[in-house]
């Protein structure tokens, strides 16, 4: 276990020292999110009633949070393609590391620079007017989730990585995932949806969290959709990191 965890941390240095020194790929994740939050707060937002009576930014951030995760994670997918493709992985192989630990440094690499862009986004919308009576373990409820979400996603992004058969491919799996938050309960209430699509709303991955989080922002009980959103992260986990696993392993032999 030692012997995995000091490589994961000396290729996790690696990976880290990549992003210093082009820290435009987190400005980049942040400046998409952003611009979508200007849009809807200051174009759309009026048109918009919020339950309650709420501010917009403070009702449609947690949606943009996860946007700016989903937008995130396609680098992840693009670093690992490069390192496939330029045969970096070849020559780990001939040395005496944990096979697991070339995964895992860029995965924890994404969780890293994913929060580093949330905490960007979440500094905008300070200024735009957000306003939170979160406790500090609301706070660090909002993180975990977060975090998890990441974790979770990044794991998608390792499979489309190992699996792209070019740098472009590598990072349009991301596209759809910015989109189906807007499919949700994170910019309008579920409510004044058409029928189908209301169920889908309702019913997929990103509402619980949105809700969730919305709710540890606002201080108020998340009841069961925190257990809801954590059994989507755990799941989209587990299923993505055995996928992702039995991948890396075909491509080791």
């Amino acid at each position: 276990m030692a012997h995995v965890l000091g490589d994961t941390a000396a290729l996790t240095g690696r990976s880290m020292r990549h992003i210093l020194r082009s820290p435009d790929t987190i400005i980049t994740t942040a400046v998409t999110p952003i611009a979508i939050m200007l849009l809807f707060v200051f174009v759309f937002g009026g048109a918009i009633q919020t339950p309650g009576d709420q501010s917009y930014i403070d009702y449609m951030l947690p949606g943009i949070l996860l946007i700016t995760i989903a937008s995130g994670i396609a680098y992840t997918a693009y670093r690992l393609f490069l390192d496939l493709q330029g045969g970096l992985f070849e020559r780990f192989r001939s040395m005496p590391i944990a096979r697991s630990s070339v995964l895992w440094s860029h995965v924890l690499t994404s969780v890293v620079a994913n929060l580093v862009s949330v905490a960007l986004v979440i500094g905008v919308a300070l200024l735009m007017g957000f306003r939170t009576g979160a406790s500090v373990l609301a706070w660090l409820g909002v993180a975990g989730i977060l975090a998890l979400f990441t974790l979770a996603l990044t794991w998608v992004a390792v499979i489309a990585g190992l699996s792209a058969k070019s740098v472009e491919g590598a990072s349009a799996f991301s596209y759809p995932l910015i989109f189906l938050p807007f499919i949700s309960s994170a910019f309008a209430p579920t409510d004044s949806m058409p029928g189908p699509v209301r169920w889908f709303a309702e019913n997929q991955p990103v509402t619980s969290i949105v809700n969730t989080i919305r709710s540890l922002f606002a201080g108020e009980s998340v009841g069961v959709e925190i257990w809801i959103a954590l059994a989507w992260c755990l799941g989209i986990l587990a299923v993505a990191w055995i996928a992702a696993a039995l991948i890396y392993r075909g491509k080791a032999r």
